[in-house]
């Protein structure tokens, strides 16, 4: 770790963390508060990913929707209009629905075969957008002054590494630039997450090998035929095995590459100080 203690940390004239786990447990709600407090710089790998590396691909499905619009279409065909993505840290939608989910089309769902070509068009843009961290912790500093620095990783971070591995080439990268913090939820917590995202199920990014033996399983289960899955009704059923599926991951992340915080913790936090505060004494009882 780039801080070996409390002291370390402390005493430290440029402090780099970053925030990983399960969406929901404050990540970016803590690092608004970094950054409001004019001293850190906030870097969102989901904006970075919805802009710089998936961008592209949420326009151009914005068109193809539009095209369908017989009135939108002739304006598009003549440049009269521009589509766009209003993508921003707190409302990362555009990137949400590209990413879509699978099942019945009138319902709103893709193939599943177009679902997991998106799925990887995503891993590709995390990796990238987490490897590029680096240039815009010297990029805050270069152009606009900051020597403190967040990076709010997405809750799927840890599908795209391996934390068992010390060669892992994402986290070696992350880890000598950042300290890297978990925020650890409790058992509350996940039925928490699990009962709201039941209320309003939300594309997710998976683990190619998981969801297609989540797939696999449902279909088998329900007896269903791809184009007849209620697709929502598929992303309840995976979410759970999901983060049961992450946590041991996480885990894995803190004790390999860094330290761990409890959600109630990071709730409790109200401002830098207090973050650096929380920070001193997680790394204190490690």
């Amino acid at each position: 770790m780039i801080y070996a203690s409390a002291d370390d940390w402390l005493e430290a004239e440029r402090k780099r963390v970053l925030l990983f786990g399960m969406s929901g447990l404050g990540k970016t709600h803590v690092s608004n508060l970094l950054r409001q407090s004019g001293n850190w710089f906030h870097y969102s790998v989901d904006y970075r990913i919805g802009t710089r590396y998936m961008g592209e691909h949420i326009v151009d499905n914005f068109k193809r929707e539009a095209m369908k619009v017989p009135f939108l279409r002739e304006h598009l065909m003549n440049d009269s209009i521009y589509i766009a993505s209003n993508i921003t840290f707190n409302n990362l939608q555009p990137l949400s629905r590209y990413l879509g989910k699978p099942g019945n089309p009138e319902k709103g769902g893709l193939p599943f075969a177009e679902y997991l070509r998106r799925q990887d068009q995503h891993r590709s843009a995390e990796v990238s957008a987490l490897l590029d961290t680096p240039h815009f912790i010297d990029r805050a500093e270069d152009i606009y002054g900051y020597r403190h620095f967040v990076c709010d990783s997405g809750g799927s971070i840890c599908e795209v590494v391996d934390p068992d591995d010390p060669d892992d080439p994402v986290l070696n990268v992350l880890a000598g630039h950042l300290l890297m913090v978990w925020i650890e939820g409790s058992e509350a917590h996940t039925e928490e997450l699990v009962r709201r995202f039941v209320r309003a199920p939300k594309p997710m990014y998976y683990q190619r090998d998981f969801l297609e033996a989540a797939w696999a399983e449902y279909l088998a289960e329900t007896g269903l035929a791809e184009e007849e899955v209620d697709p929502d009704d598929f992303m309840r059923w995976t979410y759970a095995r999901a983060l049961a599926h992450r946590q041991p991951r996480y885990a894995a992340m803190a004790r390999n590459w860094g330290i761990s915080v409890k959600a109630e913790e990071i709730a409790a936090v109200t401002d830098d100080e207090s973050f650096i505060a929380l920070i001193a004494r997680a790394l204190e009882r490690r």
